[in-house]
């Protein structure tokens, strides 16, 4: 018997919400949240996690317990190339929806990666990451309506239980997550909560720096990356500000800008809520 197969047994077919899992961070169950309506979202039906590049046997064993109809990879190749491609679990569709543009940006996180204190300074400082970071929740919601419209109807027809991931679980997957929640009358304060769940020290992403030396890795670096690499209320709030300016409030986003019918959006209520 190998270690995955002892793992599998030893799981429960209703998985825990907080697994140990060694190649995988920021995973998480979304079930539990409240609706407007007094309604919950049902465990077991939307996940969301990084990326699954480094799942580990024993990480892929308890993946399978889940269920799982469809993984939505919202990395890009650029991503794929540095992280790896997600490993294969059987059964399981992937779907990859990139909801980033490898070429944009390119230079800038080169410079994350590899700039110095001054290159960083240049890039980050004064308020220039956290700028960067909010400009590009909005430019998601203004320019992946496709995406996420047709994310939502793939839920609504087939492809739950899903779980979503981009690199690091927290702004692609983040937005997306918070979209679906959205869709299905999720309280906002709810859904803030769940996105700032991100967080917790044991679910963030690791940064990525070629020179991992003390220099490299000095407290002023890692206060300069900090806008790129944390979960913060105001990037979530810029990106629901969008929607409202745009189409005049989040039910017309919805409805206007992503294309869902009524039925349609029943349909995903019916997949991911409890039973009225």
């Amino acid at each position: 018997m190998t270690e995955g197969d002892l793992v599998t047994q030893q799981l429960p077919r209703v998985p825990s919400t907080e697994p140990e899992l060694t190649g995988v961070r920021n995973f998480r169950d979304v079930g539990g949240l409240p609706t407007t309506d007094g309604r919950r979202v049902r465990h077991g039906r939307l996940f969301r996690s990084g990326h699954l590049a480094h799942a580990t046997e024993a990480d892929a064993a308890f993946l399978d317990t889940l269920g799982l109809h469809t993984v939505f990879d919202f990395r890009n190749a650029a991503d794929v190339r540095l992280e790896g491609p997600d490993v294969e679990l059987p059964g399981v569709r992937l779907v990859s929806m990139p909801l980033s543009d490898p070429a944009a940006g390119a230079e800038f996180w080169r410079m994350v990666r590899e700039g110095d204190l001054d290159q960083l300074r240049s890039i980050l400082a004064e308020g220039r990451g956290a700028a960067r970071m909010t400009d590009s929740y909005r430019s998601m919601v203004l320019e992946r309506t496709g995406e996420h419209g047709r994310l939502l109807r793939a839920l609504a027809e087939d492809s739950v239980p899903a779980l979503m991931h981009c690199a690091a679980g927290k702004d692609r997957a983040g937005l997306s997550i918070a979209v679906t929640l959205l869709a299905v009358g999720v309280e906002r304060e709810a859904v803030e909560a769940d996105y700032l769940v991100s967080n917790d020290p044991h679910r963030r992403y690791r940064v990525r720096r070629r020179d991992d030396s003390p220099a490299a890795m000095a407290p002023e670096v890692m206060e300069l990356l900090a806008p790129l690499f944390d979960a913060r209320l105001e990037y979530l709030r810029a990106a629901f500000e969008t929607m409202e300016r745009t189409w005049g409030s989040v039910e017309g986003y919805l409805g206007r800008g992503l294309g869902l019918a009524p039925a349609t959006r029943e349909r995903l209520r019916e997949r991911l809520l409890d039973k009225e």
